[in-house]
């Protein structure tokens, strides 16, 4: 079976958000195009507490962008953003959520970020996502969302790392781009076995 991940489509990574992907609304018609056409459809958020880690607010003398050594590796500082409850944490209004059979709240741990839909941060903790994947018989699966060179790249990395063939849906993902970072993540992404593949195409597919 094949899955659809929707990779954190909320209002804090969409223009107007406290941490916008430029242009990062503009890939959600294309995800509503998809999701009628997959049988298991699951949508990550971002769920944060106010004293998140990873926000740079709760870092004295630190900026957005920032980084710093935790436990678990180098953190980038972020804006606040995607706080629970929120209207930033919600998903986009614009977003389908009607095919979605599972949704995954990550980054709800104070003391650990979390951009991948299968592990937090620490790349230990399980979100239950490959349980799930496991018991509805999912051998592959398609990404998209956002952002291309945070979250979608570790949740296709992690896809890898689990068994899954893993597809990134091309033009429906949009990055944030930080020196380069998109670049650099799609080619990490191609060299660990993901592969790349335009909506057009993938309709086609889904469509026989």
């Amino acid at each position: 079976m094949h899955a659809l991940l929707i990779i954190d489509v909320q209002n804090d990574f969409c223009p107007g958000g406290n941490l916008p992907v430029s242009d990062g609304d503009k890939i959600i018609p294309v995800i509503n195009q998809l999701s009628p056409f997959f049988d298991c459809v699951v949508q990550t958020q971002d769920w944060h507490p106010l004293n998140h880690t990873s926000f740079a607010s709760n870092h004295p003398g630190k900026s957005p962008y920032d980084t710093i050594g935790l436990p678990y590796g180098e953190q980038v500082l972020w804006p606040n953003h995607c706080v629970k409850g929120s209207r930033g944490a919600d998903f986009h209004p614009e977003l389908d959520t009607l095919h979605a059979s599972l949704i995954i709240r990550k980054g709800y741990n104070p003391n650990i970020d979390s951009y991948s839909a299968f592990y937090e941060n620490d790349q230990t903790t399980i979100t239950g996502l490959n349980g799930f994947l496991k018991e509805m018989n999912v051998d592959t699966v398609f990404i998209a969302g956002l952002a291309t060179d945070f979250c979608v790249k570790w949740s296709a990395l992690d896809a890898i790392k689990n068994g899954y063939i893993t597809y990134i849906v091309s033009d429906a993902v949009k990055g944030i781009d930080i020196d380069n970072s998109v670049e650099l993540s799609v080619k990490e992404m191609c060299d660990n076995g993901v592969e790349f593949i335009e909506s057009h195409d993938l309709l086609r597919l889904l469509k026989k």
